[in-house]
């Protein structure tokens, strides 16, 4: 069992930390920040692009990304459980394992892309029709997907290289890549979709190949730099795929739940996304718009969950478990600051965003009105993140968390959801509201398993 925080400490060391926690923390969510602060940023920019051609296409955009959504969770859930065993590899330096872990990454992940491939190539029109019946839209967003969905497979070995590099504390690398890419995309998006500097204007198809060719150039750039710069992830192909049957089932038993649940969870967003599309093109126009300035606003969290994944996860393998303990809390404690601040600010700052948008007065009002109830939300929403990704996750707690998060959205937030929608024809922001029923429920209940300090596992011992 492990000992309380001493009481001695200063009650601000014991509630929020101190100089070598904020040490590690900074080192490990500074750089995540700038990358997910300048991914946020730049994503807001090209949509306000798009938001220049009008509000269907804009529409076709957010709907054509649920395909790219569904595979960036389902990425997110398999990196995100393979990464607990490279976090706590690396407390015990065990670089084989490490190598291991990582051509199983790659080749479930390539698989995974595969399927999103297809659909997104070769049946687009299909899958968008599940979200629309707007045939301008779903139109629209099939010509996209059919040249963006190739850069799935650039994505998935990007994304699995940079989170086992992150895992091991190798931030740097990875963030300077995706910065860069990033860079790239927007001004490709600017040049392609209005057709400057003698290029073709090619709209929404211009978007999707100033994508596709980022994520080229972003997944040459980080493998090549990788091997280049000698990385411990630099290992030879006999390496990362020397693992026997034992070792592929004793990894995958424990990625299955974390996969799972980022499935279940993104599946639950897509239908959220269906609900709003069949309130009307208003509405889920008003989401995607929303969306992207919920995404600068939990830039920070977003990137403490990160770091506290692989703060806690060398924590345990190292065998510092009450440290690994604290660690945990004291960023919780941050984080549900941080989200009531960034509440606060959006009241203030949201609507100077809002008039970049060249859309319909109606449009405008429905983000407004959607955006009050994300401030009032954001310290919950805040305090989930770190709690599912950063602590449960870490400690190995994978089936608490998987029947945690699936229940509360699928039985509590997509419920209430669809009754406003579809009985009550409530008005899109009081259907997101109601969707959010499944966070409060979900933060009460994660913060309850904290406590109880049930979630510390080592995993190393599994394989």
């Amino acid at each position: 069992m492990l000992q309380a925080i001493p009481v001695r400490l200063p009650l601000l060391v014991r509630l929020f930390g101190d100089r070598e926690y904020y040490s590690a923390l900074i080192t490990i969510a500074l750089p995540v920040a700038v990358q997910n602060l300048v991914t946020s940023s730049l994503s807001m920019v090209s949509v306000v692009f798009i938001g220049q051609l009008g509000e269907q296409t804009v529409a076709a955009l957010g709907l054509a990304n649920q395909a790219f959504f569904l595979l960036n969770l389902a990425l997110f859930g398999l990196f995100g459980g393979t990464a607990m065993f490279t976090a706590q590899m690396w407390g015990k330096r065990n670089l084989e394992g490490i190598h291991k872990v990582l051509g199983l990454s790659l080749a479930l992940g390539l698989l995974v892309a595969m399927v999103f491939f297809t659909i997104a190539v070769f049946f687009p029109s299909q899958f968008l029709s599940i979200y629309s019946k707007d045939l301008t839209v779903v139109a629209l967003g099939a010509g996209y997907l059919r040249v963006f969905g190739t850069s799935y497979l650039f994505f998935t070995v990007t994304f699995c290289f940079a989170a086992v590099l992150r895992s091991t504390g190798q931030v740097r690398l990875p963030v300077a890549v995706s910065v860069t890419a990033l860079v790239i995309n927007t001004l490709l998006n600017y040049i392609l979709i209005f057709g400057k500097f003698g290029f073709p204007e090619m709209g929404l198809k211009g978007a999707a190949l100033a994508g596709l060719t980022a994520r080229i150039l972003e997944c040459t750039a980080l493998v090549a730099a990788v091997y280049l710069t000698r990385s411990p992830l630099a290992a030879r192909l006999k390496e990362m795929f020397s693992f026997d049957r034992a070792f592929f089932w004793n990894i995958f038993k424990s990625v299955l739940p974390v996969t799972a649940q980022e499935i279940a969870w993104s599946l639950g967003v897509t239908t959220y996304s269906g609900i709003y599309a069949h309130i009307g093109t208003e509405s889920i126009a008003a989401m995607n718009i929303v969306g992207t300035i919920d995404q600068v606003g939990m830039v920070l969290v977003f990137s403490m969950g990160a770091a506290c994944a692989v703060i806690v996860g060398n924590q345990i393998g190292a065998g510092n478990l009450q440290r690994a303990y604290s660690y945990s809390g004291w960023t919780l404690r941050l984080a549900v600051l941080i989200g009531l601040g960034v509440g606060i600010a959006l009241q203030f700052f949201a609507p100077l965003v809002l008039n970049l948008y060249e859309v319909s007065p109606l449009v405008i009002t429905f983000a407004q009105r959607i955006l009050i109830v994300l401030s009032c939300i954001l310290w919950i929403r805040s305090g989930n993140v770190i709690l599912i990704v950063g602590i449960l996750r870490s400690g190995g707690d994978i089936r608490f968390s998987f029947y945690l998060e699936t229940a509360t959205m699928w039985g509590i937030g997509v419920v209430a959801a669809s009754i406003g929608a579809f009985v009550f024809h409530l008005p899109v922001y009081w259907v997101y509201a109601l969707a959010m029923l499944d966070e409060a429920t979900k933060f009460t209940i994660a913060n309850w398993r904290y406590y109880s300090k049930r979630w510390i596992h080592d995993l190393t011992q599994t394989v």
